[in-house]
């Protein structure tokens, strides 16, 4: 074939062609064989085309001849020749499960050690993590309570959330203690398009407070005070405080097994309530306890990230949250069974589950 010879493109093809060059997201490669085609269809010689296109003279030729031979289709991409190499996923799989060997020095596989041992690149090894659900780096912590009544305390505190006494309260109650009036050394710069809040990693820490919450679980609605200590005084001086909010009731609070809970002056003035009843979550269960999960919303919404300049600012920080808490609260819905939980709570049984 004549180098000057023009290629015959039909009218529909043409079209098809130069729409390809007026498309803004078409690969480069397809653009450039579209022009070559179009250039040769004009009757423009191959020497011309090398210099307008930019590419060599067989390169001209050829995608010429593959136009003649296969029309449009013939422009497209073909699977490069050779055997496609294959990676034994479950030996990557299982692999990754077992630790590393000791000479390796590392706790955990990450994709590049993975793949250096096995001779595959570390990135196969992080698509076939991601098929199988399989995350090294990340490790989560739990613990069994050794509480010899372990049983009966949960069947008692999940009884009190999922069929509360009749004409009763039932209030999740704890304290958090050494809360931080933290005070940055630089004020926080805010957010902006593309950047996050900002704040120094130091600070002036000017003292502490207590945190007494108590937790309706039926509204959401949370009775607090904050006091300068946690000790059996401060915790009476609390609970006489449930007691008034909610007088005439008869009261059941879930608490933790900490010392003040149970000290005789506690006990003493229980004795004298008979309206109020304490309910102890089991050793090393205090995640038991509703309340601790309004702790971690306050902390994070309101707490953790603000800066104070004294106690006296973060006493008001707080009570701020939950007085704004209070007029939009909603009840806490526990849905998990003492039976469920207790598969969880004992060595050798599963130690995780999504959903209280």
């Amino acid at each position: 074939m004549p180098l000057t010879v023009a290629v015959d493109v039909p009218p529909r093809d043409r079209e098809v062609l130069e729409s390809w060059l007026r498309a803004p997201s078409l690969r480069a490669g397809l653009a450039q064989r579209a022009r070559i085609v179009l250039l040769a269809a004009d009757g423009v010689p191959v020497k011309d085309i090398v210099e307008r296109v930019g590419v060599s003279k067989p390169t001209v030729i050829g995608w010429k001849k593959r136009y003649l031979a296969e029309g449009i289709g013939g422009l497209e991409d073909r699977p490069k020749p050779g055997r496609h190499r294959v990676v034994d996923e479950v030996a990557v799989v299982s692999a990754t499960l077992e630790p590393p060997p000791e000479r390796l020095g590392v706790t955990h596989w990450s994709t590049r050690l993975l793949g250096a041992e096995l001779g595959i690149s570390h990135v196969w090894v992080g698509k076939i993590w991601k098929r199988w659900g399989l995350q090294p780096w990340r490790c989560e912590t739990f613990k069994f309570s050794t509480d010899p009544e372990l049983e009966a305390k949960v069947r008692d505190v999940v009884g009190l959330y999922l069929n509360p006494p009749e004409k009763a309260i039932v209030l999740c109650v704890d304290e958090k203690s050494q809360v931080q009036a933290l005070d940055r050394t630089a004020p926080t710069l805010p957010m902006r398009l593309g950047v996050p809040e900002k704040q120094t990693h130091d600070y002036v820490r000017h003292g502490t407070t207590t945190l007494f919450a108590a937790l309706e679980i039926a509204t959401g609605h949370v009775e607090q005070t904050c006091l300068p200590r946690h000790r059996h005084q401060e915790f009476l001086t609390f609970l006489k405080q449930v007691a008034k909010t909610y007088p005439r009731r008869k009261l059941h609070l879930v608490v933790d097994n900490y010392a003040t809970h149970k000290h005789p002056v506690v006990t003493a003035w229980l004795a004298r309530n008979p309206r109020v009843t304490l309910h102890f979550t089991p050793t090393s269960g205090s995640w038991l306890n509703l309340v601790e999960v309004f702790f971690s919303i306050i902390t994070r919404q309101a707490i953790r990230r603000g800066s104070f300049g004294s106690v006296k600012e973060l006493i008001a920080a707080i009570k701020g949250f939950i007085e704004g808490w209070n007029e939009r609260c909603h009840p806490f819905v526990w849905t998990k069974t003492a039976d469920d939980l207790l598969d969880h709570c004992r060595p050798g049984q599963r130690t995780s589950f999504t959903r209280h």
